[in-house]
């Protein structure tokens, strides 16, 4: 092989054979190698997949999600001039060569998401130029080498999700050059070096201290224990601090309430004691930190022992998004200055001993998505400004000492799991009644007179007026007696064998009308499991599921026991009784096991109408991935098969009934008892006036889900359907609210902008990055297609069907294998 560049498109003998004994020791299974011919012609023209040159010599290889496996040849040390080789979210077993520290002008090493094992070459350190070692979610273990301290140039030392034990060496914690220091989900503990001069057993050195260019520190997930060093509050370049889920205790510094540049702090389950610092937030507890802007967006205590009370300063904390204090002891009142972070999204204070009422200030958050008091001490009753809260997804004050009427919208909302353990709360389903408001007497005739005078009612007025009042009482109980007499055949006689009339066996499923009988309505059947009567479907023990645009969803659980699912229209957006029974009838006849199937509809005699669908006890797919709790897990081949089953749904309206959703949302994916997806809401805009369906896309653009382009259009289209399907691939796997918004963006433009900066491990959703080794190259290939369909331009994205054969391409049907173990609760949608 000669080593002379023919134009610049072969490399020199001694990289040919590092490149070759490369190829050779990987397994590839997808065939991305195939370019790597026997001549090495083309390697430095762009000919060989993943291959850069300089001057005939290899500076690059970039191999990312190619579903490699093997092992990497200890020959790569033959490439003198690389400078980064990035394999990360591959299958790639083995050790890491020693060779590769001995490469003079190495600079970037990424082989995160891999099966890497072994301990971390400590040959490393030879290169001088090393800035970048990232080795997260491996397989290694052994200590970190100390002679990391020679890589003078380090900025970013990413060992997280590791098995690496022993201690952080002293020379990695003296370096003036990290900025990115991430070690969480390992073992680290161990002692101090004793050329520290002290010994601190599993503790975090205060030593950390000198990284004064840090700007992310994570040792989530450790054994460290004892307390936190206050010299890590003087590292004012630190945006993200994770100390979670270790053994700390003692009390949070005060040196960190300085922490101005701080958007994550997280020391959530731990065995913290004492308060929340008083200066946190607070502008004036120092000289130096007048006029500081503090820009700390989550706050995470949960899970600690923290008492005492929330204090007042945190309302300064303009930028927070997150705060969660779940699982302490705070045993104050919850102060009404919270009502002052307008920015803020979830606030759990669930688990503590609050008291006292629950401050009318917090209604005025209207960016609330997830508020839970419950299991504290509060007392008297829910604010009436919490009414107005309408982006709540999780809402819990259960197990208080609350009183009152809940207010009619989050009543409607959330069902009995939010309110219950308040033995004197009311007005919600399930609920012991309200109290009626009393009705005030009619007034006494009063004689017009300059001045009068109340005079004392006689025995014989008393007697008069009592007297009348019975009558009234008397004849309103014998109208609405009479009322029901005519509305309803007497029990005794459907008893004594006059059957309540049913549908027709063998009659069209559009004529098979039962229940109408004197009441006038009528009730058409289609095919379904279970069959009823209108005075069943109208006598059911009903529970309120939520409110949308187009009108009521409930819970129906019918005499035998079968529950449905009913969703009672508002009457003045439907279209004509003609013209709904013709649309209607349609609907009734689509079936494909990813849609919800319409199983029956009535219309009153007064115009009311109600569609009844199954019931699916599992709930909305966004109940299911927002709602529970860190106990239920819900892994990757459970979200694929979610993702592949809607996609199929839509897939069937668009190609074989013709029907443009238009407002498919994570609440609109219900979920069966084996988490089969099942489309719902489609077709009802034929049911609605224009102006209804316009709404509805609105409201659409509100959460999330809807293109661009509908704020002109108005109207929706195959390619929005796309988008609100990308949207949806997108929540599931970041495991985000689209409602949330992330540093002012949405959750397309903020998982574009993470994947731009080459950060795309960040993107997935912390659950999935466990089983990252054997599932990321299907986790980055749907999110590549997820991204395609939420692709700004309308043209540029597929259509379902190429959605569909790219999803199966990527997970075939036969490694659909669910987890017994991924069981989530959820309620019936409650959308449109």
């Amino acid at each position: 092989m000669s080593s002379q560049d023919w134009d610049g498109v072969v490399v020199t003998a001694a990289d040919f054979q590092s490149l070759q004994a490369f190829k050779h020791e990987l397994f590839d299974p997808k065939g991305f190698l195939r370019s790597w011919n026997d001549s090495g012609y083309g390697a430095c023209s762009g000919g060989w997949v993943g291959i850069k040159c300089a001057q005939g010599q290899v500076i690059v290889i970039q191999l990312p999600w190619k579903g490699l496996g093997g092992r990497i040849t200890e020959k790569i040390g033959q490439l003198q001039a690389l400078r980064k080789l990035s394999l990360h979210d591959n299958s790639i077993e083995g050790s890491i060569p020693y060779s590769l520290g001995l490469l003079p002008s190495l600079r970037g090493v990424q082989l995160f998401n891999n099966r890497l094992s072994g301990s971390i070459p400590p040959s490393l350190s030879f290169s001088p130029l090393l800035q970048n070692l990232d080795l997260s979610n491996n397989s290694l273990s052994g200590t970190i080498p100390p002679s990391l301290a020679n890589c003078t140039k380090l900025f970013k030392l990413h060992l997280s999700f590791n098995s690496l034990s022993g201690s952080i060496p002293s020379g990695v914690i003296g370096s003036k050059s990290l900025i990115f220091l991430s070690l969480d989900h390992n073992n680290l503990s161990g002692h101090v070096p004793d050329s520290w001069g002290n010994k601190f057993d599993g503790q975090i050195p205060e030593e950390l201290g000198r990284l004064q260019n840090l700007s992310v520190l994570n040792l989530r997930g450790n054994h460290f224990q004892g307390p936190i060093p206050p010299s890590i509050g003087k590292i004012s370049t630190l945006t993200q601090l994770d100390l979670s889920h270790n053994n700390l205790s003692q009390e949070i510094p005060d040196s960190f309430a300085s922490l101005s540049r701080l958007s994550l702090f997280n020391v959530s389950y731990n065995s913290l004691s004492g308060h929340i610092p008083d200066s946190w937030g607070n502008n004036n507890s120092t000289t130096q930190n007048k006029n500081v802007s503090f820009h700390l967006q989550s706050l995470i205590l949960d899970h600690n022992s923290l008492d005492g009370s929330i204090p007042a300063s945190i309302s300064n904390l303009s930028s927070l998004v997150v705060l969660n204090l779940e699982g302490n002891k705070f045993d104050s009142e919850i102060p009404e200055e919270l009502g002052r972070l307008r920015n803020l999204s979830v606030l759990n204070l669930r688990g503590n001993h609050f008291r006292g009422p629950i401050p009318a200030s917090i209604g005025n958050v209207s960016t609330l998505t997830q508020l839970d008091l419950s299991h504290n001490n509060l007392s008297l009753e829910i604010p009436d400004s919490f009414a107005s809260l309408s982006r709540l997804s999780l809402f819990n004050v259960s197990y208080n000492n609350l009183s009152g009427s809940v207010p009619t919208p989050l009543a409607q909302k959330f069902n009995a799991s939010s309110f219950v353990g308040n033995v004197q709360l009311c007005g919600y389903a399930g609920s012991t009644p309200c109290p009626s408001e009393e009705i005030p007497s009619a007034p006494s005739p009063v004689v017009s007179k300059p001045h009068p005078r109340r005079h004392k009612l006689s025995t014989k007025d008393i007697i008069l007026i009592a007297a009348g009042a019975l009558l009234i009482v008397m004849l309103i109980i014998c109208c609405i007696l009479l009322f029901f007499l005519v509305r309803r055949k007497p029990p005794s006689k459907a008893k004594d064998g006059q059957a309540v009339p049913r549908a027709e066996k063998g009659a069209p499923p559009a004529e098979a009308e039962a229940g109408g009988g004197e009441a006038g309505g009528k009730l058409v059947h289609f095919d379904g499991p279970v069959v009823f009567t209108a005075d069943d479907l109208l006598c059911a023990t009903a529970e309120i599921m939520g409110k949308s645009t187009y009108g009521t969803v409930y819970k129906a659980t019918l005499e035998d026991g079968h529950q449905v699912a009913v969703k009672r229209l508002r009457e003045k957006i439907t279209k004509s009784q003609k013209e709904f029974e013709t649309e209607v009838n349609v609907l009734g006849k689509i079936r494909h096991p990813n849609l919800l199937a319409l199983r029956a509809y009535y219309m009153g005699p007064k115009g009311e109408k109600l569609l009844v669908f199954d019931h699916m006890p599992r709930g909305s797919l966004a109940t299911f991935l927002h709602a529970r709790g860190p106990e239920t897990p819900i892994n990757w081949p459970t979200r694929m098969k979610i993702v592949q089953g809607m996609t199929r749904g839509l897939f069937y309206l668009h190609s074989h009934e013709n029907i443009i959703h238009g407002n498919l949302t994570s609440s609109n994916i219900l979920l069966d008892e084996q988490a089969n997806a099942k489309v719902a809401d489609f077709g009802l805009s034929h049911l609605m006036t224009t102006a209804a369906t316009s709404n509805v896309i609105a409201t659409a653009g509100a959460l999330g889900y809807r293109a661009p382009e509908l704020s002109k259009l108005k109207k929706a289209n195959t390619k929005t359907d796309v988008y609100s399907l990308g949207v949806i691939m997108l929540e599931l796997l970041t495991g985000k609210s689209p409602g949330e918004a992330m540093n002012g963006m949405d959750l397309p433009q903020w998982v574009a902008s993470i994947v731009k900066e080459e950060w795309t491990n960040e993107v997935f959703d912390l659950e999935l990055m466990r089983d990252a080794p054997s599932i990321g190259d299907e986790l980055l290939n749907t999110l590549k297609l997820a991204l395609h369909c939420v692709d700004p331009s309308p043209s540029a994205r597929p259509e379902v069907q190429q959605v569909l054969q790219q999803l199966e391409e990527i997970r075939p049907l036969d490694t659909m294998t669910v987890s017994s173990g991924d069981d989530g609760t959820g309620v019936p949608s409650t959308s449109e």
